[in-house]
């Protein structure tokens, strides 16, 4: 079992390593982003990746509240 392991380690940390050689070349221009750019839309796309973060965020805070009340609860450490 653990010559699995390995092996599926060894894999990903190859594919972790050689992972910018499948990047795109960052001299080409990005047509969609300077066009997003251009008409003021990225700001709707920032605000809507922030809008999801901060929800992430908030539900993981609820969640995290549940669990220590459970916790007291249970009197577990």
């Amino acid at each position: 079992m653990k010559i699995v392991y390995k092996l599926i380690l060894s894999l990903l940390l190859a594919v972790v390593a050689t992972s910018n050689l499948w990047a795109q070349n960052a001299q080409a221009p990005v047509e969609m982003a300077d066009k997003m750019r251009e008409d003021g839309k990225i700001w709707i796309v920032v605000a809507v990746i922030t809008v999801v973060f901060l929800g992430i965020a908030v539900n993981m805070l609820r969640l995290e509240s549940k669990v220590s009340k459970v916790e007291k609860e249970l009197k577990i450490k």
